[in-house]
């Protein structure tokens, strides 16, 4: 009884954790322009290696509802829907599918690198669609100022989070599974 307990436990565990821990960092921000540099993204990248590609986007679902209830979770320590519906919703919706896609190419690639980052660049570019479209829309700006606004300021830094999920992502992971509580056991 005591390991199915602890194998349906885990999970759910790991995911409330990941989603507390996403929601701890996200409202440190720095303002830039209209979307804030934040390291919210950088654990949305990680949570794809504790956690795998459906629970990560379990955690940042978790995240965006509780900011969209009200809970300063969003960068500035805001919440509320006001914000999810604002000129940077589309960001703050985009980072669902951004986690799943990355933890799911984490979980089909779990050797290849190159594959994982791929997987991450595309799941990046989804949330940057998403966030774009919906900023144009809001903010009515044309696509070309969005783009030099909210995309092309960010791809670096996006990049740079990338390559540090990488690297701790494994080790993290790794050490989860040597404890014996990662979720995937």
């Amino acid at each position: 009884m005591e390991t199915k307990t602890k194998n349906s436990v885990y999970p759910l565990v790991m995911t409330a954790v990941m989603a507390a821990v996403i929601a701890a960092v996200a409202p440190f921000a720095l303002p830039i322009g209209p979307i804030p540099i934040t390291l919210g993204t950088l654990v949305m990248y990680l949570a794809g290696y504790v956690l795998g590609g459906k629970r990560a986007g379990v955690a940042v679902l978790v995240y965006v509802l509780l900011g969209a209830v009200g809970v300063p979770v969003f960068n500035g320590f805001t919440g509320g829907l006001g914000v999810v519906a604002g000129p940077t919703g589309g960001y703050i919706i985009g980072f669902v599918p951004m986690a799943f896609l990355s933890g799911l190419a984490v979980e089909r690639f779990p050797q290849n690198r190159l594959l994982q980052f791929v997987g991450m660049v595309i799941a990046t570019a989804v949330l940057y669609a998403l966030g774009t479209a919906w900023f144009c829309v809001q903010a009515g700006k044309s696509l070309a100022a969005a783009l030099s606004v909210c995309v092309f300021p960010f791809i670096p830094g996006d990049l740079a989070k990338m390559a540090v999920a990488m690297v701790l992502g494994p080790m993290v992971r790794e050490r989860l599974v040597r404890a014996g509580i990662h979720p995937a056991q």
